[in-house]
């Protein structure tokens, strides 16, 4: 015989079904929120745009392209650049098919030396075209103008500083720019470069210990002792004994 059930069980059981069936109704859309959250954040993590934001490459640092030209990595203008750009150097790059020249906008003979020659050699310090060529070649068309003694040689105590930071400058290149400017100086004032000369030599002597370097850093030095005369062989051997004279 079919055992029949109390109304108080039976309320009993419905209001705890009643109860589940509400728990497990309301739950369902946090789940399904919780999923939708889940699924969007793993989908933007494994798109390559946030993959490059997680894990940026070292090259995005270094390409130019990955750069902001408007971020925190923009540098100042150099004074050379900047003086450039706004015409206070008196010559202009000019593009050829073969080579680059300057173009002056008055013959360099009619210009003061100070303190264009000094501004000039500021340059020999930049790294970027076109500077690089204007600082380099204005500075030798400017000493071979007439009269380029009589206007360097009272320059030389402001001009030898600004020597001496290309020569000790770490960048290979703006060391070689320094250096040809220092021989083309010897040249044209001779021996009054020997009063300044030892505080050009310490940079010389160390960048001698490379390889690479020895050679043209070697014939610099023939050339200064060349035009300077018996004075500066005194000075280099002082700085640089293993330096050999031209004349032994």
């Amino acid at each position: 015989m079919q055992k029949s059930e109390c109304p108080g069980g039976l309320q009993l059981r419905n209001r705890v079904t009643g109860n589940y069936l509400q728990r497990t109704s309301s739950s369902t859309p946090v789940k399904q929120r919780t999923t939708i959250q889940q699924s969007k954040s793993s989908s933007s993590i494994g798109s390559p745009e946030s993959a490059k934001k997680l894990h940026p490459r070292p090259s995005d640092k270094l390409n130019p392209k990955t750069i902001n030209p408007f971020g925190e990595q923009t540098r100042a203008p150099s004074a050379f650049s900047a003086i450039y750009s706004k015409g206070g150097i008196p010559c202009r790059l000019v593009h050829g098919s073969v080579k680059h020249r300057l173009h002056w906008d008055c013959p360099p003979e009619n210009l003061p030396f100070d303190p264009l020659l000094i501004t000039l050699a500021e340059g020999l310090r930049e790294t970027k075209h076109p500077y690089t060529f204007v600082s380099k070649e204005g500075f030798r068309e400017l000493l071979l103008v007439k009269g380029a003694p009589e206007k360097a040689i009272p320059l030389l105590p402001r001009l030898i500083p600004v020597l001496k930071a290309a020569l000790v400058h770490s960048d290979d290149e703006v060391f070689e720019r320094g250096l040809c400017a220092l021989v083309q100086l010897s040249v044209i004032v001779g021996p009054s470069l020997n009063d300044h000369l030892k505080h050009l030599l310490t940079s010389l002597s160390k960048r001698l210990m490379d390889k690479k370097f020895k050679e043209p850093i070697t014939s610099a030095l023939q050339k200064l002792e060349h035009h300077g005369g018996g004075g500066s062989l005194i000075i280099i051997k002082s700085k640089i004994p293993t330096y050999c004279s031209i004349c032994s």
